[in-house]
């Protein structure tokens, strides 16, 4: 374990996560490269990932999936479920399997990216997920979605009990976010304004208690907003 001293207010924390030393130390390499971007320290496994971040309060952690112990997916569930944890989690894997989107996206995940992916692009990512946005891009979105048409889960009652809190219109949104339309799309399907579409988006995430993009996706599809055809 390595940390280091907590940055400016102005710049966005990060705790890197991987058992994998030469790892940690490539994305340590590339983002302090970056003026606003501060890497406050390393775990090399789950449990210590969930103690450093109840510590140090980082802005996002860079969270493998695969890991001794403690997995990256254990430790998120467990760092979302903090109410004091303010950080958002980016999942990082060498392997690109749905069941590991699936399941660190269920557990409370932000965003999910392969170890490969290009050093502009991982910076990139860290600044979306701390501004709030999810990291899937509609086609990521859509086939996520592939996964759930194939093997579509039951209706959960409680989702579906949250949905009612929602208005007709606001259901509209929900559905088309679910089959991973961007703002811009669904505002020319429903001809309104992309802001008009922000506020909607900004009310369903408040009333039926959701952190992003991500959880509203798997939220529809546990409610039965879209169906498998």
């Amino acid at each position: 374990m390595s940390t280091a001293r907590r940055s400016a207010p102005t710049s966005i924390d990060v705790l890197v996560a991987d058992d994998q030393a030469l790892v940690r130390t490539g994305f340590r390499m590339i983002l302090e490269t970056e003026p606003d971007l501060h890497v406050v320290a390393e775990a090399s496994d789950g449990e210590e990932a969930v103690a450093l971040a109840a510590a140090l309060q980082p802005d996002v952690v860079l969270m493998d999936v695969r890991m001794p112990g403690v997995d990256g997916i254990a430790a998120t569930e467990r760092l979302v479920a903090d109410p004091a944890c303010r950080a958002r989690v980016l999942m990082l894997t060498t392997f690109d399997l749905d069941q590991y989107v699936y399941a660190a996206l269920q557990a409370g995940a932000s965003g999910f990216l392969l170890k490969d992916v290009p050093p502009e692009l991982l910076v990139a990512g860290i600044r979306a997920v701390h501004a709030g946005e999810s990291l899937l891009a509609p086609s990521v979105t859509r086939r996520l979605i592939g996964s759930f048409l194939r093997r579509p889960p039951a209706p959960s009652v409680a989702a579906q009990a949250r949905l009612r809190s929602l208005t007709a219109r606001e259901r509209q949104v929900l559905r088309l976010i679910a089959l991973g339309l961007s703002n811009s799309e669904i505002a020319a399907e429903l001809s309104v304004s992309e802001t008009t579409v922000k506020t909607h988006v900004g009310r369903i995430l408040m009333k039926l208690r959701l952190r992003d993009r991500v959880q509203t996706v798997i939220f529809a599809y546990e409610a039965g907003v879209v169906h498998s055809p």
